[in-house]
């Protein structure tokens, strides 16, 4: 074993040495708290993800009860629009809030408008992206990055009734029975609009039919919850449209109460990004995808038992024309249904052995 000779008693190198005075270091509390500015000197904070946010020139002050998640992409036309609706009606409130605005990455001046805004609302903080995620990552992130114990989702495109905000986050507020609140559309003003409504109607019904459960708006953007409850959940979250399903979808699988409130729908300011045929087909995959994560059974046990039970119709009609002469449709009929049950129960086991959600 190798060691350091013990310096010799009343040495006076040593003794120097240890009698030298300690510099000072001079430590920011600030910075050690993720605090900073940005290369144009504006207020930011550093969170424990990574993610830089921007403040406004008071910081982030204290942290509020609601925190509104506002996506943006290619907004800048009508962003501040939205901006002064959502603040006008949390301002004449009794709620604190704060309004984090997300920048996915925009093209034009949408996020010049915001930083902009931020001078006039002290309670916007801007996020931005140099990539675009998608509004389900959007969503996702400030969700994670919220300080507000309620979490408001709603879009920039002044298609939701956003002065209805404080009445949704009064009702989880009032009523701890509820985990979320969702503004459900009565009317549909999306683009292919003919396309649109019998589409999700369907893929309602399948949602319906998976989580036993009435849903009257599956994919509405306009939502309350409690961010707590919702934190286990956001992993499962796409990074497109189909994260209101997801989170609908997984609340209601966990047994979480949702209740539903009537609002209207207005026309769309500014292009849509929704595209009907790819966006469709992957909320009718996120559908299935989350209740086999939720309750693989009901996803495939039926088909199994479909198949098994043709096959064996098809077996007793086989043997009474052909004795003891199976088809290999027959055979592979029942070996399908076999081989699928088999594959459910074991999903299930894998859920049910599973920690947490």
């Amino acid at each position: 074993m190798n060691e350091h000779p013990a310096a010799p008693q009343g040495d006076p190198t040593h003794d120097a040495l240890h009698a030298a005075p300690t510099e000072q270091i001079d430590v920011r509390t600030g910075e050690m708290a993720g605090r900073g500015h940005d290369p144009a000197g504006r207020p930011t904070t550093r969170t424990s993800s990574g993610h830089v946010i921007e403040d406004g020139p008071d910081g982030p002050g204290p942290a509020p009860y609601v925190t509104v998640v506002l996506p943006c992409f290619n907004e800048g036309a009508h962003v501040l629009q939205e901006i002064d609706r959502v603040s006008a009606v949390l301002e004449a409130s009794e709620l604190t809030y704060e309004l984090l605005c997300i920048d996915d990455a925009s093209t034009d001046d949408t996020l010049e408008v915001l930083r902009g805004a931020q001078q006039r609302y002290p309670h916007v903080r801007v996020l931005p992206f140099r990539r675009n995620g998608g509004s389900g990552t959007a969503r996702r992130i400030g969700t994670q990055q919220a300080r507000g114990e309620i979490v408001v989702w709603t879009d920039a495109d002044m298609t939701y009734e956003n002065e209805r905000i404080p009445e949704l986050v009064r009702i989880l507020r009032d009523d701890p029975t509820y985990d979320q609140v969702v503004g459900a559309r009565t009317t549909e003003e999306g683009t292919h609009k003919w396309a649109r409504v019998p589409a999700k109607w369907l893929i309602r019904k399948i949602a319906e039919w998976l989580t036993k459960t009435r849903i009257p708006d599956l994919n509405s953007g306009l939502r309350a919850f409690r961010r707590e409850v919702s934190l286990p959940y956001l992993r499962l979250l796409p990074a497109g449209f189909s994260c209101v399903t997801t989170i609908t979808i997984a609340f209601l699988s966990n047994q979480h109460d949702i209740r539903y409130v009537e609002t209207t729908y207005a026309k769309r300011a500014g292009v849509s990004k929704f595209h009907f045929v790819s966006d469709a087909y992957r909320y009718i995959l996120q559908v299935l995808r989350m209740v086999m994560y939720f309750d693989p059974l009901k996803v495939l046990m039926p088909p199994a038992l479909w198949l098994v039970a043709i096959g064996l119709v098809k077996a007793v009609v086989d043997m009474v024309r052909h004795p003891f002469y199976f088809p290999a449709s027959t055979v592979l009929l029942v070996v399908s249904g076999i081989m699928i049950a088999s594959l459910a129960l074991l999903s299930d086991l894998v859920v049910r052995s599973r920690d947490g959600v």
